[in-house]
């Protein structure tokens, strides 16, 4: 039976997030391929998969929706791709703790795309994105919650 496979986003993920899916994933023996255009540093001993896609517009998330199926898990900040990817009912969330679905992604993709609007014209902010121990506990709780779920519910062997 095939197993519940984690995809990563892996241009913008950061290292701490990288480092708990792969201890997560190895207590779980369940697969991770880390996807970017360029290698990504991992430091521990784990068995993971790392695709690099060539260095065009949306080829790492070209990838990830080709190949991730929907009993999988794909982590990304990218909301295009989670739209994407929750069109293909995968479970996807980000590095802060979110879960996109249905119900939520047109929202933010609406919101994205309003932000990516304004910082064209001047208006957004500077771009910096802070990451520290709140966003990565957040990250930390909804992943472990995700996770179970998404092998209770697909019945798949961990």
């Amino acid at each position: 039976m095939k197993q519940v496979h984690i995809w990563v986003d892996a241009d913008s993920c950061p290292r701490m997030v990288r480092s708990y899916i792969l201890r997560y994933a190895l207590k779980l023996t369940l697969p991770v391929t880390f996807v970017a255009n360029h290698q990504i540093p991992v430091t521990e001993n784990s068995t993971y998969e790392m695709i690099i896609c060539e260095k065009t517009p949306d080829a790492a998330d070209n990838y990830i929706v080709l190949h991730a199926e929907t009993h999988d898990m794909v982590i990304t900040r990218d909301i295009p791709l989670a739209a994407r990817c929750v069109e293909k009912n995968i479970c996807i969330l980000n590095d802060r703790g979110t879960i996109y679905t249905k119900e939520n992604i047109h929202q933010r993709l609406s919101e994205r795309n309003f932000s990516l609007q304004l910082a064209q014209i001047g208006l957004g902010s500077n771009g910096a994105i802070s990451y520290g121990k709140k966003e990565f506990a957040a990250f930390a709780d909804c992943f472990d919650k995700a996770i179970h779920q998404l092998i209770k519910n697909t019945g798949l062997s961990k």
